[in-house]
């Protein structure tokens, strides 16, 4: 699969970097790219406060318990599969907290690896693994 190639790490966060995680098949037009990335950066930003792989293709991301987030969640989360597809996005609300999962076929599994190493950056947090 062929992922578009940016800068990653804490010191590009701020930079425009982030698209590592866009695949080459998705279908929003390319001037309107940059802006989706700002947005997903600023949910996770503002957001996540958790990122965990918990299988192949497979990320969960805890965020802050509030309504506006879940739905900002949502909304983003519904305009991207319009896009991309091959995205599955749940989100989870239980007593215990919000979280939002992004899953895909295990051939796009690179694609969620990126997505919840940019999350995990720009929220200043780790990606752990199930049972590590």
């Amino acid at each position: 699969m062929d992922l578009r190639r940016g800068r990653t790490g804490p010191g590009s966060v701020d930079q425009g970097a982030g698209d590592e995680w866009v695949p080459q098949s998705c279908t929003l037009p390319a001037d309107e790219q940059p802006l989706r990335i700002k947005e997903f950066d600023a949910l996770f930003a503002e957001a996540v406060t958790e990122v965990c792989e918990v299988a192949l293709g497979r990320v969960r991301m805890r965020l802050r318990k509030e309504p506006g987030i879940a739905a900002r969640a949502a909304e983003l989360a519904s305009r991207e599969t319009g896009c991309c597809s091959f995205f599955t996005f749940t989100l989870i609300a239980t007593s215990g907290g919000l979280m939002l999962e992004v899953s895909v076929a295990p051939q796009r599994a690179q694609v969620v690896t990126a997505l919840a190493r940019r999350a995990a950056d720009v929220a200043g947090v780790a990606v752990t693994e199930v049972g590590g």
